[in-house]
This record gives C-alpha cells, structure tokens and sequence, in this order.
C-alpha cells in the first residue's frame, strides 16, 4: 500500500496494474478531483478504471485560465505528461462528499488534479488537499517513497549489514528506513585525505560545539562537521527529527556485556566494509546515528525508546565534499532500539545538478503523511534580505534582517512603520446554515453578537478549559466566517466537533489560499489608506475601526484584490493585508516602495517576540498550553460567561473555576541586566509561587522585563519576587510585580 496527499492546486502522476485498487478521499468533503487515465500505449482509456462516462475537468480548465504561479505550474505537469486540452474533455470527477474507490482493469498511467481557481479574498471556497491510496495487488511492490528526482545511484542495505559508498561533493545522500522504526547508523570520511592517508571523519562533538545543537537541523544551523571543524554534511529534508549524536554505533562489548556473544554488530559490520579503503578497524565507531531514539533524562542518564521513523521517512542530506561514506541496518533485537525486529535501510544518490528545498516534517495528527515546512508566497522578497530563517509551525519564518537587525527593527515598529510575513496563520472558512450555532459550542467568544466586517478574538477550549488555541474570528458574511489561529490542528478539532454534534458547516483549510503581511507601526495607516483602494460599499482604511477589515484592491479599482484587517500582534496601530499568495510579491513590492518615505524596515520574529511581551499579549506554548484556562493566560476576555447564554465546550469548567483561585498573568520588572527566560521559576523565599512565561530585555523601558504567571497571593502589583537561575537557589533575579501590558497600558496608540 502506498499513500499520497495531493495538495490543493496540484496534480499527481501515479502507474497502476491490473487489479490495483485506488482510493480518493476529501478531508473536508468538498474538494472534487479529477483524473485521466492513459492506457499503456498513452491513449486516453477512462473505462480501465471507471465505467461511468467521463466528462470535462472543470476544476483544470478554471486554474489554467487564471493567471499566476499556480496556473502556470498545472500547465508544466501537463506538458511534462504530454497531456493537450483534448484529454481535460476525457476525465473522471470525483466529488468531495464522495469516497471514491476504483480498481485497475489493466496497465494505466492516471494523472490525478485536485485542481481550481485562486481563491478571492473575500471568498470561501479554497482549494483543498485530498488523501490518496493504492493498494497494490502485487504484494511485492516496493514500499519505498517515490524518487525526489531522477536517481543516480541506489543500495540496499539489507538488515544486520553495512554498505559503503562514495559521493561527490555536491551530490545528495537520501537514507530510507524502509518499514519503519529501523536505525542507520552513518559515517563519512573525506575521500581526499584517505587518499593521502589521513582519516579524517566526522565528529560528532565537534559538530554540537559549532552548531549548538544536539544534531544539526535544515536551515541556517545545518551541517555537520569533520574534525577539521570544516562542514562535512548539510541535512537538508528530514522527516523524523530524532536522531542520536552522542553514542557509538553498537558494538561486540555491548552484546557480550548483554550476554549476546558472537551477535552482529554496526561497528564489526563497518571495520569489514572499510577495510577496503585502508582504514583501521575500531572497538567502536563514533556515528550519526540516524532515527536512533535516544534523550536525556533530568538526572542526565541517557535513555533510549523505539525510534518515531515511519515506513518511508528519511533524511536527505549533501556533500560539501568528497566522501567516502557507510550506512549500516542496525542488527540490535536486544531492545526496543529497532522496534526489536531489524529490518532494511535503502539508500539513494541524487546528481549535485538537482536542488530540493530545504525542510523539516511535521504531523498534525501521528497517522497522516509528513507535512514539509515551506515558504510563503513573500519568501522571495524576504529571502533577498536575509537567510536567517526558523521553521515555525510549518512555514520558514525570518527571525531578523541582514543590515537591520533586532534592535532596528524594534524601532522602526514602535517609531515609524515595519512589514513582518505572518502567512503562518492559520486560516479556516467555516460556513453553512448551522455556523453561528457550531461556532457559539466550539469557541469561548459571543460570535453572535459580532457584525459582518468585525473581528473578535477567542479561546478555544478542552471540556477541562484548559486552551487547545486562540485566535481571531472574522465575520465574512451571515453565515460565513474565517478563523485566523495558530495551529492547524484546530481544523482537524473543529470537523471532529461539526461530526460528532450534526451540525450543518463546511470547515476547510484556505491557510494556503492566503497569506497575511503584518504592516505596523504609527506611520502604517498613513501608507495604506494611500495605497488601497475600496468601493463605496466598503470602509475606507483610514476609517477603519480596531478589530474591523474591509475588502479593496491595491493600487485602484483594477488592482490586485485584498483584505485589510485593522489587526496586529505588537501593541502598535497596525494592520494585516491579506492576499493570495499568487499576488503576495506584488503587495509586498507596492508596501515597500510606499513605505519608503517612512524609512520602513522589515522584521523578524525576534522583533516581533520583544513587542508583544512589552505589549502583553499571549503566545501559545508561553502563556497557554492545554492546561491553562484562557484567565490563566491572560485571555479572560474572550470568555463572556455572563452575556454569553449558551453552552460551549470547556464552560462548565470554567464556571466552577473560582476566580480568587486562579493564577494570575503578571508583569515583573527586573533589577540588573541579567535575563530570565521561559520556564524559569519565580519564587518567594524557597518554595516557587509561579513560572516566567516570556521574557525579553525592553528597549523602551531599558530594562528587563518578564510575563509571569504566580499564584493569586503574590499577584498584587508591587509585590517583590524573584527569578531562579541555575538550581533555582544559588542564582535570583530581583524584580517586582507590575500591571500587564507595559507598553501603552491604555491602548491609546493601539486604538488611535
């Protein structure tokens, strides 16, 4: 069996045989697909796979008449696949209430298009991803992903074995594990210096010491080092995340010390393999031990589990020289370090003319596919001016700029104007006869006291009260509204509640439908109102009111369309312009340009972290997580339990939670220069009254300032607490209560 997830707007090519059987499937049961089925000789034969007759893909022909990126990439998979115009009038639709299941009459080639037109900004209807599975009648079809590019080499390293391998510098390195839980360990050593003589590998310690990680990551902090403290190995995609740096690979000792005398080892396995190149063999070899589950425990004992690899993850990696390299299929059955049943390892060589993008997986649920971080439709603009970038839910994510920086651009938000990408807001388009209804069970705001063009921010809570997120919810219309939120779990949560109670919603995912460009600061109601434009039917952006957005284009009336909310997450008058990510190179271009009288600046996350502490404001994962209700958090007002009359989930927690009991989000200021960071404790006397949720040295205040949560006894403002370092004991930090937020406690340049 194998399973595909085809993203909205996209298309996939898949190779059947006689008797294979294909599932489609809509999350959201509303994205219809469509397919057209080649014969072997590449003649159009829709009835090898259903009998129904075809008609024309609509959903293909609306995208490839649009303009943009999205059009354009359809139009090259279809020319790849030497698909014309002729075939879109041959194909199958499949509806998105539909769970479609066919099966291969003979040998077919299907193009499958989960195809549409962008959506406009004011609309509801993303194009969505649908699920995909093939069950193979031939049960010894390979299991294995499909290829990232054409392959230039590929090895099976069958279990309990090891293989060496030589790669060029540039040429790219993709280790599989093959059925799941099964350990790699891999080693490489400069072919150069072998050849002089000198073995010259990589160190593991050296690597942690540069990097300052445990094992280095896609993106900025990457590579891993020889003991030349020289870049080796770049991991460029990884699908599992957990991996060991610190340990050998299994050695004849540890089975012997185990009992296991004569056992396969990693360590025998490679002095075998490697003494071909004139290497010595070792009582141990120092490796990356990829998918190797190892932690370290809060007495420092280090700890091993089952690996969290899946069948067909994998780390890509590449050479930035050339390498003589060997990957093992750890023998070990002795403990949970292979699942206890070893099993094969595939590897696969790329040419160094390829290029893959650089990603971290993710998983919003442990059943589904890995989900690869990506750009946003502004990561042209943003990558031109800086490669500081962190995955961030998902997304590659700026934390500052080359010739800015974190101070400046602080400032140019609190003095002037800034641009910050927060396309990694989630968004969902909720709508249907029932939506006021769900959206008043599921959400802690009153949603129906809300007019078409407000905002409202709210909780969304577990039946403990404890947050599963927050967000702010934008009524779109009467029975339509968008939720802008933090995770995308939160979609997945809510479908789950419209099943379980009936209720009659639509909830789809259009995050990859629209991004949002955060323009704050004093001067950014001055740029916009000159830059967008608006019908007479909607507020013009200079009267737009704080928690209002209005719908516009950029420019003029025939300009690029966009939704601009009076919304922000840094304490400033500020704005998000919303847009499809086609058109988002425009608007950032059209900002910048306008901005430049301002001296407008664009920021980064660290930025953004400083302001909305000074400002007050909650993050997830700081100040609420699923075991703070949202008046621990700081969010109380977006739980009305006196003008909201109806249930929703999480009240009945909340309503006996007395509120004298609760802990109590507090600002500290702190005497010196020394930092508190998250997760610290604060204490009076011995015993800790409370945590440090965020913390961060505040330019305007020039001191050093924390959000903390403490016990409802030790929250009166000028209260005198302080923060433990190192053991909690040896190390305080002085500081004294104060009211949140710090930056403009009125909100009066947030509301001006």
């Amino acid at each position: 069996m194998s399973k595909y997830r085809l993203d909205g707007q996209q298309a996939i090519q898949l190779s059947l045989s006689a008797g294979d059987r294909l599932e489609i499937l809509s999350p959201d049961q509303a994205q219809s697909t469509e397919l057209i089925v080649l014969d072997a000789h590449g003649t159009l034969a829709p009835a090898l796979l259903d009998k129904r007759p075809p008609g024309v893909a609509i959903g293909i022909q609306q995208q490839l008449q649009q303009r943009g990126a999205a059009s354009q990439r359809l139009r090259n998979q279809l020319n790849t696949w030497q698909l014309d115009d002729a075939s879109l009038q041959q194909a199958i639709t499949v509806s998105g209430a539909e769970y479609a299941k066919f099966t291969a009459t003979n040998a077919l080639t299907v193009v499958i298009a989960a195809a549409g037109p962008n959506m406009s900004v004011e609309a509801h209807t993303p194009v969505t991803e649908v699920d995909i599975t093939v069950t193979y009648a031939n049960l010894a079809e390979s299991l294995l992903p499909a290829p990232l590019a054409p392959i230039k080499h590929e090895l099976r390293v069958n279990r309990a074995t090891a293989q060496t391998y030589e790669v060029k510098k540039g040429e790219w390195i993709q280790i599989i594990d093959v059925s799941g839980k099964q350990c790699s360990d891999f080693i490489a050593f400069d072919k150069q210096a072998l050849e002089q003589g000198i073995v010259l590998g990589l160190d593991a310690t050296a690597t942690r010491t540069v990097m300052g990680l445990s094992n280095p990551v896609p993106g900025l902090h990457s590579r891993y080092l020889g003991s030349d403290l020289k870049p080796m190995i770049e991991v460029v995609q990884d699908t599992v995340g957990r991996h060991d740096s610190f340990l050998l690979a299994c050695t004849p000792k540890y089975y012997e010390d185990s009992g296991y005398f004569g056992h396969a080892s990693c360590t025998d396995n490679f002095n075998q393999r490697l003494a071909h190149y004139g290497i010595a063999p070792r009582a141990g070899w120092p490796a990356i031990n990829l998918f190797f589950n190892t932690f370290i425990d809060a007495s420092g004992a280090v700890l091993m589990d089952e690996p969290w690899s899946r069948a067909g993850d994998y780390i890509l990696m590449r050479a930035e020289r050339d390498l003589v390299c060997a990957s093992s299929a750890c023998p070990d059955d002795i403990d949970p370090a292979n699942g206890w049943h070893p099993t094969d390892i595939h590897v696969r060589i790329y040419d160094a003319a390829q290029d893959f993008p650089r990603a971290i997986a993710y998983r919003n649920t442990s059943e589904e596919l890995p989900r690869m971080t990506k750009p946003s439709g502004f990561h042209p603009r943003t990558s031109a001016l800086t490669k500081k970038f962190i995955d961030y839910t998902g997304y590659w994510v700026a934390t500052e700029y080359d010739g800015w920086g974190t101070n400046a651009e602080y400032l140019a938000c609190r003095e002037r104007v800034a641009l910050l990408d927060l396309s990694v807001i989630r968004k969902f388009e909720i709508f249907g006869p029932d939506v006021v209804a769900f959206l008043q069970y599921v959400l802690t705001q009153n949603i129906s006291r809300m007019a078409i063009g407000e905002i409202a921010h709210s909780a969304i809570c577990l039946e403990t009260g404890g947050m599963i997120d927050d967000g702010t919810i934008f009524r779109m219309g009467e029975q339509a509204f968008r939720w802008c939120c933090g995770a995308e779990y939160t979609g997945i949560w809510m479908r789950e509640k419209a099943q379980e109670k009936g209720f009659k919603v639509s909830i789809r995912n259009a995050s990859a439908q629209l991004d949002n460009l955060a323009v704050q600061g004093p001067n950014s109601r001055e740029l916009l109102s000159k830059l967008i434009w608006t019908p007479d039917s909607q507020p013009a952006v200079e009267k737009l009111k704080w928690f209002h957005f209005t719908i516009g284009r950029l420019g003029g009336a025939a300009g690029v369309p966009v939704m601009v909310s009076r919304t922000g997450y840094t304490g400033e008058l500020g704005y998000e312009v919303w847009c499809h990510p086609d058109d988002s190179e425009a608007v950032w271009d059209a900002v910048w340009q306008a901005g430049q009288r301002f001296q407008i600046a664009p920021m980064g996350l660290n930025a953004l972290d400083v302001l909305r502490i000074e400002a007050g404001l909650s993050m997830a994962e700081h100040e609420f997580d699923h075991s703070t209700t949202p008046f621990e958090a700081g969010t109380g007002f977006s739980v009305p339990l006196h003008s909201k009359q109806e249930n929703f989930i999480g009240r009945e927690a909340l309503s006996r939670q007395a509120p004298e009991s609760r802990h109590r989000l507090v600002g500290m200021i702190l005497q010196g220069g020394d930092p508190a960071s998250h997760g610290d404790h604060v204490y009076h006397g011995r015993f800790p009254v409370g945590i440090v949720t965020s913390a961060t040295y505040s330019p305007l205040m020039g001191k050093q300032i924390a959000i903390v949560r403490v016990a409802p006894d030790f929250s009166s403002i000028g209260t005198r607490l302080e923060i433990g370092k190192l053991d909690g004991q040896q190390k305080r930090l002085a500081g004294e209560v104060v009211k949140l937020p710090f930056y403009d406690p009125k909100r009066e340049k947030l509301l001006a």
